[in-house]
């Protein structure tokens, strides 16, 4: 779910003067000046594939009636898939991506580094996986900046497009609040069965599942919760828009199978707006079961997802979790995830207008929220999933970035009053807030 803000007639009339200006490609790529450290790309060239896949026999929300047989039917998904690659000689890096906006009438293209069915890397991994889960609605290139930049560090990441849920597929919310998380599990399973040697897939032998980190943003972040281990409340299985016959207990709390079913291959997740707890999709008992190190994003006027009673509730319910809260002061529910609005998006008018309020925020530049959430992404898998100690240090800050000291000489040397944000240029963490909080029975930093 993304908030549509109001604009302004002064904003408005700018947008207008851009009708008629043909649209270059949006860059995705782009890296500013007061980037944190961590956002800059990798040393590896980047490849990127499309790839599909079939769920057989998933209940097919849409179609079952309440208090008869749970429909079935295959489930089908497109699967972007970004990874370390090899260029032949005379390729360089870069190419586009041919999509659509949130209103689906307009033609998206979109520019980055990664190129069409590059080479593999042979050199070092296997490398470990990350899934990216979009909104509703959302389409698999929501967030394909930060898929490309982890793939530049060492990384697998699979971006889903999530049948129902996407921009020009956009259905009954039932569908989501189902599916969201079997479409996360049916995926690492779809990887890891590509990954095995002699599955005659170009990820064989390069993946390994074993490492596995989840992106979710807003319901990708709901299914986010639920996959690590945060079961469903009794009141969210029959509350309105619920899918019929109590789907849901499923992945209930109250169900002992879905406790057995956690899959431990998931290492560590970032949820960015995960939507639901404001609606009291999970309550105390179910967060207690959350045991993954959580890295929670949000903006703290989230008027989608919530913050006090949403972001925040979770991050401080996740009791028995290694978890942080990154803040983005001011900032609403667009705040990091999705990539800068389509340049085809500015002379929209209209209801039309929402194509481009689904990237935008009315404090908060886009790029440079993007380039934070690739810092601090990069940060927390190299940790979790690659075992680098050292990026610990980019975790241990000022919770407020605006108390931060900035004290280096001109020579460039650190001087004992500095507690700057690590990676941080000077002045750039302001309007953050980064918090800790370890698992119960464990001492907070």
């Amino acid at each position: 779910m993304q908030r549509l803000p109001t604009l302004s007639a002064a904003f408005a009339v700018t947008l207008l003067l851009a009708v008629g200006a043909r649209a270059q490609p949006t860059r995705i790529d782009v890296v500013t000046p007061i980037a944190p450290e961590l956002a800059a790309y990798g040393s590896s060239a980047i490849g990127v594939r499309t790839l599909t896949a079939v769920d057989r026999n998933r209940p097919d929300i849409l179609r079952t009636k309440e208090g008869e047989p749970t429909a079935r039917y295959d489930r089908r998904f497109v699967l972007e898939v970004w990874y370390p690659a090899t260029l032949a000689p005379g390729q360089t890096r870069g190419g586009t991506y041919q999509t659509v906006a949130r209103d689906p009438s307009i033609a998206v293209t979109l520019r980055g580094q990664a190129v069409r069915d590059a080479t593999p890397s042979t050199a070092g991994g296997p490398f470990p996986l990350v899934l990216l889960s979009h909104g509703y609605p959302g389409n698999r290139y929501l967030m394909s900046h930060l898929g490309e930049n982890l793939a530049s560090k060492g990384f697998i990441v699979v971006s889903i497009d999530h049948a129902d849920s996407t921009y020009d597929d956009q259905q009954a919310f039932a569908s989501t609040l189902y599916n969201r998380t079997f479409d996360q599990g049916f995926v690492l399973d779809e990887m890891a069965r590509l990954a095995a040697p002699g599955s005659g897939s170009f990820l064989s032998g390069r993946v390994d599942v074993t490492r596995t980190g989840l992106v979710g943003y807003s319901m990708g972040g709901y299914g986010v919760i639920n996959t690590i281990g945060g079961g469903y409340s009794e009141m969210a299985q029959t509350m309105r828009g619920a899918p019929p016959n109590r789907l849901l207990r499923e992945r209930a709390a109250s169900n002992p199978a879905y406790r057995a079913s956690i899959d431990p291959r998931v290492k560590a997740a970032i949820a960015i707006g995960p939507w639901g707890m404001q609606v009291g999709m999970w309550d105390a008992e179910g967060l207690r079961g959350i045991r993954t190190p959580v890295l929670f994003v949000g903006g703290s006027v989230d008027d989608v997802s919530g913050y006090a009673k949403g972001t925040r509730a979770l991050f401080e319910g996740t009791v028995n979790a290694d978890r942080y809260l990154l803040t983005f002061v001011g900032a609403n529910h667009n705040a990091a995830a999705p990539h800068p609005a389509p340049a085809e998006t500015l002379g929209a008018t209209g209801r039309a207008v929402i194509a481009y309020t689904q990237h935008a925020d009315a404090v908060w530049d886009t790029v440079r929220m993007n380039n934070i959430l690739q810092h601090f992404a990069t940060a927390y898998f190299d940790r979790h999933l690659k075992g680098d100690e050292a990026k610990q240090a980019y975790f241990d800050v000022v919770p407020s970035g605006s108390d931060a000291v900035y004290a280096v000489d001109r020579e460039g040397r650190v001087q004992s009053t500095h507690t700057y944000w690590k990676g941080f240029p000077r002045g750039t963490a302001v309007g953050l807030t980064l918090e800790h909080a370890s698992p119960a029975g464990h001492a907070v930093r």
